[in-house]
C-alpha cells in the first residue's frame, strides 16, 4: 500500500500534518509534484496525480487537503480507475460557491461537477472551517457519495491549527483503512 499526497493551494509546509505523516508515518508516501502550486491549474494536478499513481506498483490510498480534494475528486471522475485505487481520505475542502473561495486565483477549480467517486472515500471537515461551512461540506459529500465527520473547531485543519502529526486524524485514517482491509505501517 502507498498513500498519495495531494496538498491545497501552495502545498503543505513542513509543519503541516500531512508533511508529518509523510516524514514520519507513512514513510514511502508520494506527494504529487504539479508545476503550478501557487497558481493551480486542474489539468496540471490532474496529470501530476496521473504521473503518481503510474510510478507506483501498488495498491493507492490517496490523503488529501484542501484544493487537493477537488483535484482528486475531477482526477477520479474524469477517467477509468485503476483496480488499485482503493480509497480517498479528503480533509477540508474549500467551498467553490463560498465567498471566501478565491476563483480569480483558481479558475480552472471553480465549477467542477460533484459526481459520486469510484472508489471508498471519507471527507473530514472543521465546525468552523473559513473556506466551507458545515453545510456546504455536506453538499460535497452529498455530491461524491462519501460519508462526512465534521470536527469542532480546528479551524482549515492545517498548519494554523497547530495540530503537529495529528492523532485524531491518524485515527480517523486507520478507522477509515480497517473499512478497506488495509492496515497503514507505522514505521
Amino acid at each position: 500500500m502507498t498513500f498519495v499526497i495531494i496538498p491545497g493551494l501552495d502545498g503543505s509546509d513542513d509543519h503541516h500534518w500531512q508533511s508529518r505523516w509523510e516524514s514520519d508515518w507513512l514513510l514511502g508516501a508520494v506527494r504529487i509534484q504539479p508545476s503550478s502550486w501557487s497558481a493551480p491549474e486542474l489539468s496540471d494536478w490532474s496529470r501530476a496525480i496521473t504521473a503518481a499513481v503510474e510510478s507506483i506498483p501498488d495498491d493507492i490510498v490517496f490523503i488529501t487537503h484542501s484544493l487537493g480534494c477537488h483535484a482528486v475528486t475531477y482526477w477520479l471522475t474524469s477517467q477509468v480507475v485503476p483496480d488499485r485505487i482503493r480509497g480517498a481520505f479528503m480533509v477540508a475542502p474549500p467551498d467553490p460557491v463560498a465567498d471566501t473561495f478565491p476563483a480569480d486565483r483558481l479558475p480552472s477549480f471553480t465549477s467542477l461537477p460533484t459526481l459520486a467517486l469510484p472508489v471508498p472515500a471519507v471527507l473530514t471537515v472543521s465546525t468552523d472551517d473559513p473556506y466551507c461551512t458545515v453545510a456546504g461540506a455536506a453538499r460535497l459529500a452529498a455530491g461524491w457519495a462519501t460519508p462526512l465527520i465534521a470536527l469542532d473547531e480546528l479551524g482549515h485543519i492545517n498548519t494554523d491549527s497547530k495540530l503537529d502529526l495529528w492523532s485524531q486524524g491518524q485515527h480517523l485514517l486507520t478507522a477509515f483503512l480497517a473499512g478497506l482491509g488495509v492496515v497503514p505501517d507505522k514505521n
